[in-house]
């Protein structure tokens, strides 16, 4: 049974899960805006909102925590430079999942993940 087991598998290894989560939080935060399968979609949000949830408070610990999950220096510096600015009313919620259709190869679900309040002006990176 699978009672109190919290998160979905994806059909990877607990490290490659993990690893693939750092990538797409990496790609989210840094183009705002990612197209991708809906259930990565809901575990992403799951593990990018407590990152910037924590960068909205500029502490050193909250700095090493962001950067070690992160991994990228521009990164965590965007984050705490500019997005933090712009979540800084917002007590949650920084996601959005935006439903897309359908991949063309497996028939699979797929949406965009994009934050809240991003530029509007961008073009999409990623489609």
């Amino acid at each position: 049974m699978r009672h109190k087991k919290i998160g979905r598998k994806l059909s990877r290894t607990s490290s490659h899960r993990k690893s693939m989560l750092r990538n797409m939080s990496t790609s989210l935060l840094e183009y705002e805006i990612i197209k991708t399968t809906l259930n990565k979609a809901k575990e992403l949000r799951r593990f990018v909102e407590p990152i910037i949830n924590s960068s909205k408070k500029k502490n050193l610990s909250n700095y090493r925590y962001v950067s070690q999950v992160l991994k990228s220096k521009k990164i965590v510096a965007k984050l705490f430079n500019d997005i933090s600015k712009i979540m800084e009313g917002r007590k949650g919620g920084y996601t959005r999942i935006i439903k897309c259709g359908f991949r063309k190869g497996d028939n699979s679900k797929m949406a965009y993940i994009e934050l809240v309040g991003r530029n509007k002006k961008r073009t999409l990176k990623n489609p």
